[in-house]
């Protein structure tokens, strides 16, 4: 079990599989929010589904598009679990708020991108400012 400590972010509690990319992320310009899935061709998560999985990216980009985005892709329950970032904006943490949706960011390890790998179980405590990964040792 590894550990790694954040800035205390928003939302619930969560735990889910990780979905990594060292990359920027648009709600708005990124996503098919019908099917699910990452659209944008130059994307590095491009064809896979976001739903349910713990997004572990580079930063928010994109104005309040994407916070009304997250809004509405939580009323049709397609959203992934939680959102780490590096560094978050104002207009994004906005976004997950409205959307209830949980995110964290400024890891003091480093770069979340780096730290974390597609497919580690992990749990997010926003409120401790902790996430963990439970399958890696």
């Amino acid at each position: 079990m590894i550990e790694f400590k954040c800035h205390k972010g928003i939302g619930s509690k969560v735990e889910g599989e990780a979905l990594v990319a060292d990359d920027n992320f648009s709600a708005r310009y990124d996503l098919d929010r019908i099917k699910g899935v990452f659209s944008r061709p130059q994307h590095k998560l491009a064809g896979e589904s976001y739903r349910d999985k713990i997004l572990v990216l580079n930063t928010a980009k994109g104005g309040v598009a994407t916070a009304w985005m997250l809004h509405e892709m939580k009323s049709r329950n397609i959203v992934p679990k939680a959102i780490l970032f590096n560094a978050a904006n104002t207009i994004l943490a906005q976004g997950a708020a409205l959307a209830e949706l949980t995110m964290c960011d400024r890891f003091e390890d480093g770069d979340v991108t780096s730290l974390l790998k597609t497919g580690d179980q992990v749990v997010v405590d926003p409120d401790a400012g902790l996430v963990t990964v439970l399958n890696r040792d």
